[in-house]
């Protein structure tokens, strides 16, 4: 039963790849044929330049669809009775405060380059509309695809210009499959795999409903102990068959964080680690990042706490260092478990630099009150 599992999730993992790798091997080809094509025009220097300027084209053009997707969520949101909420490109983002005027901040999170995320309308009978807000991304790249491609060839013979413009078309239709397609990339679920969850699944819709309500309460400074409780209740672990309803699940392990309720934590944590192929890598990681926390603060199981801290573990909060849940952890770590003071000081020092930007000012003030805990810990050892 292991080696089938370990099977499939060396299989999924090759499948995630197999798009990108095509698209890979086909802007090689593209480039070598265009530089093939100026063999002996230019000289050795303009012909090595000419290649770093194609690289960044392509580099620019990534990032320009990435701007095209997430416009195609907030465009079919809005159609669609969505309110806005934030929008980021790589780690800068754009958020509603809680007196609604528009701030930028810093924030990224593993496996994504950009997030449109909308205030969903009140469900109705129990249904909310998701299709277009989820899809609407993909939708907007493949629309794109067509325009940039007859750019491309009404200016073939303005080299770098005409090279542009096939970059955004092929990106346009790459990252319309890559989204649309259901796969699970990384540590997240896609848009495609999303929307394939939430149809014919009132549970699902509901918790997606919920996610996007948290947000919206978070991004206006309410912390997740003071949201509505109903809110928050705990799916059975057989009920906990997607992502969508694992992480309405690991809302209330925040909850419980954030209330200080830390052996209801680590009992409902135990329980989800459980749940294998609803839980993403992502929340998952978040998941043993608080257990940890918890460990720390209550048992201290030394040989537990380095069981947890598995090589997974350790990328995951290298990728995510900059989570103020991972610095936490981090402080409490070397506080409590090395027992180091000064490396704890400088984890401390840098969570009040890289909070500066964070765009939820409460789960600053609630991560703060934590490293307070551990401090005190610390103090009456």
């Amino acid at each position: 039963m292991k080696k089938d599992k370990i099977k499939s999730k060396k299989f999924a993992k090759i499948r995630t790849l197999l798009i990108p790798m095509g698209f890979a091997v086909i802007c090689g080809i593209i480039i070598a044929l265009f530089l093939e094509s100026l063999i002996g025009e230019l000289s050795p220097e303009k012909y090595i330049g000419t290649f770093f300027v194609l690289l960044a084209l392509l580099y620019f053009s990534y990032f320009l669809q990435i701007i095209i997707h997430e416009a195609g969520h907030l465009f079919f949101g809005l159609m669609t009775g969505y309110r806005f909420s934030s929008f980021r490109i790589g780690n800068f983002m754009w958020i509603k405060d809680d007196n609604g005027k528009l701030i930028l901040r810093r924030y990224s999170l593993q496996g994504t380059g950009g997030q449109c995320l909308m205030v969903p309308p009140d469900m109705a009978d129990g249904k909310i509309p998701f299709v277009l807000y989820n899809l609407g991304g993909s939708m907007f790249n493949v629309i794109s695809a067509p325009v940039f491609w007859g750019l491309y060839y009404v200016l073939k013979n303005v080299y770098f210009v005409s090279m542009f413009f096939l970059f955004m078309s092929i990106f346009g239709i790459v990252s319309a499959l890559i989204n649309a397609i259901p796969l699970r990339i990384g540590a997240v679920d896609n848009d495609g795999r999303n929307a394939y969850m939430l149809r014919n699944n009132p549970v699902a819709l509901h918790d997606f409903w919920v996610q996007l309500k948290v947000n919206e309460a978070t991004s206006k400074n309410i912390r997740i102990k003071d949201m509505p409780g109903e809110w928050f209740t705990v799916p059975d672990k057989e009920s906990i068959s997607n992502s969508l309803t694992a992480t309405t699940a690991v809302f209330s392990v925040n909850r419980f964080m954030d209330m200080h309720q830390f052996s209801e934590a680590s009992a409902l944590i135990d329980d989800l680690l459980g749940t294998d192929k609803a839980m993403i890598p992502l929340l998952r990681n978040l998941l043993i990042c608080d257990r940890i926390f918890c460990e720390l603060i209550e048992e201290k199981d030394n040989d537990f706490i380095e069981e947890l801290r598995t090589e997974e573990y350790i990328n995951f909060i290298k990728q995510m260092r900059n989570n103020p849940s991972v610095i936490r952890t981090e402080y409490a770590y070397a506080l409590l478990f090395e027992k180091n003071a000064d490396q704890a000081q400088k984890i401390e020092a840098q969570f009040e630099k890289r909070m500066r930007t964070y765009p939820y000012l409460c789960e600053v003030e609630s991560e703060r009150e934590l490293m307070d805990i551990a401090a005190g810990k610390a103090m009456a050892v």
